[in-house]
């Protein structure tokens, strides 16, 4: 059986992700801050897989361990998701206002835990000769008015996975990029707006199955393009 830590996926694309895994036969390891969603998901998931659910905050230290340890009760880890950020202030400020504790929060949250939680992970996923998904954003490489904050951590996520990726020959590392979400995070960068036009996380699911699918080099990958008919 192979095995999964999903980090933030008591609902939107992480919860979207964990239950895609687990239609492919992934045991999963999830997380959340708050327990109340994060139990829904448990019981929503467990129809479909083994799940261990553990409350925490992604960047408190023995919260991490106590995800890899839990990989370790299902047989071992062969893919980390790391999935959890924070959009920071919403609405989104103009970097002249940004006030820097929020900032720090964005970076520890989008940037210092899922290299901390990939550290502790590589030595199991070398083993097995798994994967690391980092999930990033178009935030990463365009410039949007109020994204300066998020979407300089998610530049940092990626150059931090390009790097990862020169430096990890028996792991696959890959950053996608989902594209835009109808997701509770969206919604706080628009707040008051209408977002319903765009598309649930379950859509972009079959993009990242296919990602699992056909193990490609690591690299940068958009689930858009994931998603385009193969071309004969």
């Amino acid at each position: 059986m192979t095995v999964a830590i999903v980090t933030g996926a008591s609902r939107g694309l992480g919860l979207a992700l964990a239950l895609g895994l687990a239609e492919n036969g992934y045991r999963l390891v999830i997380d959340a801050r708050d327990a109340t969603t994060l139990d829904r998901a448990q019981a929503e998931i467990s129809q479909r897989a083994e799940v261990i659910a553990i409350v925490g905050d992604i960047t408190d230290p023995a919260h991490r361990l106590a995800l890899v340890q839990a990989s370790d009760t299902l047989g071992g880890l062969d893919l980390l998701v790391n999935n959890a950020g924070i959009l920071g202030p919403s609405p989104l400020p103009p970097l002249a206002r940004l006030a820097l504790v929020d900032y720090r929060r964005v970076l520890e949250v989008g940037v210092v835990a899922p290299l901390a939680l990939s550290q502790l992970a590589l030595p199991r996923l070398r083993a097995r000769h798994g994967a690391v998904v980092n999930v990033t954003s178009d935030a990463a490489v365009e410039a949007y008015e109020g994204w300066g904050g998020y979407g300089s951590a998610k530049a940092a996520l990626e150059q931090l996975s390009h790097v990862l990726a020169a430096e990890e020959r028996d792991v696959r590392v890959w950053w996608v990029d989902p594209g835009d979400l109808r997701t509770r995070m969206h919604q706080q960068a628009f707040p008051g707006e209408d977002i319903s036009d765009r598309p649930l996380p379950e859509t972009v699911v079959p993009g990242f199955r296919r990602l699992l699918a056909e193990r490609p080099p690591s690299g940068r990958f958009r689930a858009a393009d994931l998603l385009a008919p193969v071309s004969a």
